[in-house]
């Protein structure tokens, strides 16, 4: 953060990253206050996050702290206009001049102790959220929005590839190899798809890849491999909402 002073003016201004990193922690404080109380942390959406950004901007700009935008639209409409699909949503804003170390806690407390806010931050119906905070340049005051949403599962399954094993010599030149993997759907507060299926491929000597499978529910399989190669393997989770996660690959190397 950078303040620059005139003879008549004070301007604050904000970088990026610092902006960013303490809209992280806000998300964090939020989190741990959910957890806190046995409730599942809710995951963060990049189109909330910019939302609660764009709000936070708005209340800055044009001088008005609340629920409604001057031009009639609150975060409902917001969200429908962005094709964003919830099944419910609620919104919670904050106001202090604390320095940007402080204004975190100090929003967060604010919302703790507000019973209506409270209901929002622990709500049990929310899955996503999304965090902005806004500064005015000429006063510091911040301005913090948090969207929560009960929307689909967007949340990416998630794949554990175990070492590769030789389980056997068929022949002089090859060896049988049994690659294991396991995986999980990571848990929402609610509507959580669960874990359908995996994809697997392979590729050999760094060629292209190759799919095995693309649809599997086993969790282990046995390959004849040929002696003086290198086989590479990779494998990915999918959810029953269609979100598949990164590739987790493994290296089984007989040069």
């Amino acid at each position: 953060m950078t303040t620059a002073t005139t003879a008549t003016t004070t301007t604050t201004t904000v970088d990026a990253a610092t902006l960013t990193a303490t809209e992280a922690a806000m998300v964090s404080a939020l989190n741990a206050d959910r957890t806190s109380h046995g409730l599942v942390a809710v995951r963060v959406d990049a189109r909330l996050m910019a939302i609660a950004r764009a709000r936070s901007n708005d209340m800055v700009a044009k001088h008005y702290f609340g629920h409604t935008q001057p031009d009639g639209r609150n975060v409902f409409d917001i969200l429908s206009a962005q094709h964003i699909t919830w099944y419910n949503a609620g919104e919670i804003i904050a106001a202090n001049n604390y320095p940007m170390d402080v204004t975190v806690s100090v929003a967060n407390r604010q919302w703790l102790e507000s019973a209506g806010h409270y209901a929002i931050l622990m709500s049990s119906d929310f899955n996503y959220v999304g965090v902005g905070l806004g500064v005015d340049p000429d006063t510091g005051k911040k301005l913090w929005t948090a969207v929560y949403i009960k929307g689909p599962d967007r949340t990416a399954a998630r794949a554990t590839v175990y070492m590769p094993k030789v389980v056997s010599s068929p022949t002089p030149t090859t060896r049988r190899v049994k690659l294991a993997w396991t995986g999980y759907d990571p848990r929402l507060q609610v509507l959580t798809s669960g874990l359908r299926s995996y994809g697997i491929q392979r590729r050999v000597d760094g060629g292209t890849w190759t799919s095995v499978t693309t649809a599997t529910t086993n969790r282990y399989a046995y390959f004849t491999l040929t002696l003086g190669h290198r086989y590479d393997f990779r494998i990915r989770a999918r959810d029953r909402a269609g979100n598949q996660g990164l590739w987790v690959t493994k290296v089984v190397d007989l040069r």
